[in-house]
């Protein structure tokens, strides 16, 4: 049995197991279950919380998912650093299908989702200039370069609502103003993790180039769960490989996010 538990693992799209010899449990939170029940195992000498973001089966569409209750659900296991992998479309033509991005920046285009645990009791504002945790970034840059992949360090992640994919025209905006990658759950997940002071990093595997960087017919669901599904087991061994090279001390500022902050309820 798993004692202690401090880095979690939220798997996007067909990414929906990481840990063997592990165990199952429930969590429950005030905002809802997760998205899934919490797989708790190990990883060479650290304790592992695996949660699939849309659920076992891709139950979830990304305006859909809990993204409270799975937060939340990993800081109450004692989770204080968090690894973001998912399927992303390339806006750059120079990047294709097989590139590994840890992006640097978010924009976020969606709407409608509720981004805060604060929207009651008070005003809580949290610094978000930067929102993926630099010691996660350069581990997961690190370990991906030791294993070959194509690596891109840094760059910008733009999130959609979805579920459906862009038009043409958006995808050329979104490309013309500079921005990398784009995806559909990266965010309100990074915000949310930065609400709980907790390390966030994203590992975006190139999945598609998007609607406005290529001809055809444009990219289908099934060509990124099938694209994803042929990496699968290469993902699953970089995100192993990456909580090994995690710090067992916090040495970033994510933990001081809501130093000096009045918080309206206490956190887990």
């Amino acid at each position: 049995m798993v004692t202690r538990v401090d880095v979690g693992v939220i798997g996007g799209s067909g990414f929906y197991s990481l840990l063997d010899d592990a165990e199952e449990i429930d969590v429950s939170t005030p905002y809802g279950p997760p998205s899934d029940k919490v797989t708790l195992g190990r990883i060479g000498g650290r304790g592992v919380a695996f949660i699939p973001r849309h659920g076992r089966g891709h139950v979830f569409p990304p305006h859909r998912i809990p993204y409270r209750a799975n937060l939340w659900a990993l800081r109450s296991l004692g989770v204080r650093q968090v690894l973001a992998p998912s399927a992303v479309g390339s806006l750059k033509p120079e990047l294709g299908p097989g590139a590994l991005v840890i992006p640097d920046q978010l924009v976020d285009r969606t709407s409608g989702r509720v981004q805060t645990f604060y929207d009651a009791g008070g005003a809580v504002h949290v610094s978000f200039a930067d929102p993926y945790c630099p010691i996660g970034r350069a581990a997961a840059v690190r370990t991906a370069l030791g294993a070959d992949w194509n690596t891109v360090d840094g760059g910008t992640l733009v999130v959609i609502e979805g579920p459906r994919f862009s038009t043409r025209a958006e995808s050329r905006w979104f490309s013309s103003a500079g921005w990398s990658i784009i995806g559909m759950t990266g965010h309100p997940e990074a915000v949310l993790a930065r609400e709980l002071a907790l390390c966030y990093t994203t590992m975006a595997l190139v999945t598609d180039h998007d609607a406005g960087v290529e001809s055809g017919e444009g990219v289908t669901h099934d060509e990124v769960l099938a694209f994803f599904a042929a990496n699968i087991e290469r993902m699953r061994t970089l995100v192993s490989d990456t909580v090994d090279a995690l710090p067992e001390e916090r040495e970033c500022t994510c933990g001081n996010a809501l130093d000096g902050i009045k918080l309206p309820f206490e956190l887990p």
